[in-house]
């Protein structure tokens, strides 16, 4: 993740007075280090690096408009978007996630 930025707006799920932390939409070891990034809360960017591995992020997540459409995603965020600004939430790998670490 990026060092924690400022507070303000998270881009994936629109909570407001939140920290944000910068995302890179392509991760900087699959070559997006001067590619765009996205200001994001502590728990949408700790949710979207907990579901999906790099590889994934750079082939076919990598703008906001399809993390936000994403079938994995679009559960958590319609649950964030109720919590408090404050909010911090214990995320943790997926299941698919952690299996696919194993191999």
């Amino acid at each position: 993740m990026g060092k924690k930025i400022t507070t303000g707006k998270c881009e994936l799920c629109l909570r407001e007075d939140v920290e944000l932390t910068e995302h890179h939409l392509t991760p900087k070891e699959m070559g997006g280090t001067f590619l765009p990034t996205s200001l994001l809360c502590i728990p949408c960017h700790k949710q979207i690096h907990a579901l999906y591995s790099n590889e994934e992020l750079a082939l076919s997540l990598n703008t906001i408009q399809v993390l936000q459409s994403d079938k994995g995603l679009s559960k958590f965020i319609r649950w964030i978007r109720k919590q408090p600004s404050g909010k911090l939430p214990r995320i943790t790998k997926s299941k698919e996630r952690k299996r696919k670490g194993r191999k």
